[in-house]
């Protein structure tokens, strides 16, 4: 893309509404293929269990029930697969992120950080 346009400056005015209001009124967010109770895909199903295994309480977004949204998404995050985990408003990454920040402590400190703030 040339001129330098902002990420997500391609989606409507509706979609970017939904999207910024599920992000910004959730303190954790994951848009998944599938639901938490049964994710669609094995990267979606890491993420659930890491997040279930952290403690943390998300909201999560099956990207399959909404075309609009799942290709928005990847506009939104200018990240190109799923899932996607949003932590207080801010963009994470995906499964192999979060796998990674996991390990290494990081995540734990995030999520500590933004769910007692």
């Amino acid at each position: 893309m040339m001129g330098g346009m902002a990420p997500g400056a391609g989606l409507s005015p509706e979609v970017r509404s939904n999207i910024d209001k599920l992000v910004n009124s959730n303190k954790v967010v994951l848009f998944m293929k599938g639901s938490k109770q049964f994710p669609q895909c094995g990267f979606s199903n890491t993420v659930v269990q890491i997040l279930n295994v952290m403690g943390a309480p998300f909201e999560h977004v099956d990207i399959l029930a909404d075309e609009s949204l799942r290709v928005g998404m990847k506009e939104y995050s200018q990240w190109p697969t799923f899932p996607q985990v949003y932590i207080g408003g801010e963009f994470v990454g995906g499964a192999d992120i979060m796998i990674q920040m996991f390990q290494s402590g990081e995540l734990k400190e995030l999520l500590e950080r933004e769910l007692n703030s």
